[in-house]
């Protein structure tokens, strides 16, 4: 029962930041229908960013945090200004092309700026530890948990009681109607590609503990997109409970199955949700009139 529950609270903290990352997916293609493949190596990018502002310019972790989200949102806005919006209208094709050469992009980048050593990003909850029984619960996994829940409040304040909350829904349901309505939908979006990337800072400044700070972090992005998936991808509750669902199988399926099952059960399980419910488990089912 200890290994069970031990295996439970990790999972759901892995799982936690799947979703986080997940939700940059779904934050974005709701607004603008652009399934973008960089969000990985946006977290890979906040995490850097966080390790420059803490550990090579020496501030406090919580003013490093502040400043990598700030200057992330403002990145993942300017990409829309600069890259994203030229070729809106154009096939799907050539958006998903272009997003995943923008993240080949971002990872030679990084390599260049900071070279390919793998980095530790040093957290105020690294040497603390709860027993309970035989469970040991780390800081780390209780603030990753803490830290999706808070958030997911924030979001759902964000968009149900903010006037750009409001404004970033209408544009995800109709771009056009919403322009005709005095939407500045242009503006709204790349807000939409800003915060997609705050998102992925905290996800990536959260998993920098567990899996340490390179290049090779924006993998994380592989799993987020079946969590996506999973859930549905336009669904933003359905995103972080694809997330979840998905830790708790990688976790689970490491020590109770067979080697090699860790790194497939994920997708063997993405595969049967797609064939039983093809629009994922909270997605919306779209019906067109003609």
């Amino acid at each position: 029962m200890a290994e069970f529950l031990q295996l439970l609270i990790n999972g759901l903290a892995v799982g936690c930041i799947y979703g986080l990352v997940a939700l940059g997916f779904v934050l974005i293609y709701k607004a603008g229908e652009v399934v973008n493949f960089a969000q990985g190596e946006l977290v890979m990018l906040g995490a850097f960013a966080a390790f420059t502002f803490v550990v090579q310019f020496g501030l406090n972790y919580w003013v490093g945090l502040v400043l990598a989200m700030a200057a992330m949102a403002v990145f993942g806005g300017l990409l829309d200004m600069v890259v994203v919006r030229r070729i809106v209208g154009q096939p799907q094709f050539s958006t998903v092309m272009l997003t995943i050469g923008i993240g080949v992009v971002m990872r030679s980048g990084a390599a260049m700026v900071w070279g390919p050593e793998t980095r530790s990003l040093p957290t105020p909850f690294d040497a603390t530890t709860f027993h309970f029984g035989g469970v040991v619960l780390s800081a780390v996994y209780l603030a990753i948990l803490a830290t999706t829940v808070l958030l997911g409040l924030l979001l759902f304040c964000f968009f149900r009681f903010t006037r750009m909350g409001v404004a970033m829904q209408a544009a995800s349901q109709n771009q056009l109607a919403a322009y005709c309505m005095g939407i500045p939908v242009k503006r709204v979006l790349s807000g939409v590609w800003a915060l997609s990337a705050v998102v992925a800072t905290i996800a990536g400044v959260m998993l920098a503990p567990i899996s340490l700070v390179d290049t090779n972090l924006g993998a994380v992005g592989l799993k987020a997109f079946a969590a996506a998936v999973i859930g549905g991808f336009g669904s933003v509750p359905g995103a972080v409970l694809g997330g979840i669902l998905l830790g708790l199988i990688d976790l689970f399926s490491g020590v109770y199955l067979p080697q090699g099952f860790k790194d497939t059960a994920g997708y063997i399980v993405l595969l049967a949700v797609l064939v039983v419910c093809p629009q994922g488990l909270f997605g919306a089912v779209g019906r067109k009139k003609v």
